[in-house]
């Protein structure tokens, strides 16, 4: 697929929905489903890589996921872990940058280390950037960089007259990355329930009628495309 390489995006964000539905579907299931979605996602980062974009983030895990049925959780977290652990042993062949966005704190050790280890093993690939939202909420996010800042104005880093967007960015879980140019959510569910709300703020939405698991290369080929058409504006008239 050739794309207009002056408004390629940079950062594509993805809200990957729809697992559950497309097991229920099947009569299988909410894990069966998760692990088609993890086999989707493996392939779309992959892919995201091949084109060259510079981020591609996920939302694997909302902080609101845990009210979930146990057995799901359990399921969902321990093919989260099994996935990094994959990552960290082919480091060096994918060329992939993982990242979690995220409290790891209120995780169970195995997946903390698991993590740790994996971004660790990529952390000087040059390739993708892969973001992956866990035990993520927006709003937390935000409180989380707030209470940061509020520390540093306590130990006298910081003037309260000095903060700006600049300083709140720095202090998010993306700090240092560029902002999502494009937002997909699959599924057909229209909201973002939570998902990057301070760097969303002038990105692109596009929703798809959709279940992740079905979700393709063509259909990023097709929602960057649908990017490229659109004029943004970032505020302006």
């Amino acid at each position: 697929m050739k794309f207009d390489t002056e408004k390629m995006p940079k950062h594509i964000a993805i809200i990957m929905d729809g697992n559950r539905r497309w097991a229920k579907a099947q009569g299988k299931p909410a894990s069966f489903g998760h692990k088609a979605g993890a086999k989707t996602l493996e392939k779309i980062v992959r892919y995201a890589n091949k084109i060259g974009l510079k981020y591609i983030t996920v939302y694997a895990f909302s902080t609101e996921n845990w009210k979930r049925a146990e057995e799901e959780v359990k399921a969902l977290m321990t093919l989260l872990q099994n996935y990094l652990d994959d990552y960290s042993k082919r480091a060096d062949t994918e060329n992939i940058k993982v990242k979690i966005l995220g409290d790891i704190t209120a995780l169970s050790q195995g997946m903390q280390k698991s993590i740790i280890n994996c971004m660790e093993r990529t952390k000087n690939n040059t390739g993708v950037t892969f973001n992956i939202a866990l035990n993520y909420g927006g709003r937390d996010e935000i409180v989380k960089s707030i209470k940061n800042i509020v520390q540093e104005i306590k130990d006298g880093k910081l003037n309260v007259e000095d903060i700006n967007e600049e300083i709140v960015s720095n202090n998010l879980y993306t700090a240092g990355q560029l902002d999502p140019d494009l937002v997909i959510r699959t599924s057909g569910e229209m909201r973002l329930s939570g998902f990057l709300p301070w760097q969303s703020v002038y990105s692109e939405l596009l929703f798809v009628d959709k279940n992740w698991p079905d979700f393709t290369e063509e259909d990023i080929d097709n929602a960057i495309i649908e990017y490229q058409k659109r004029t943004r504006k970032f505020g302006a008239g």
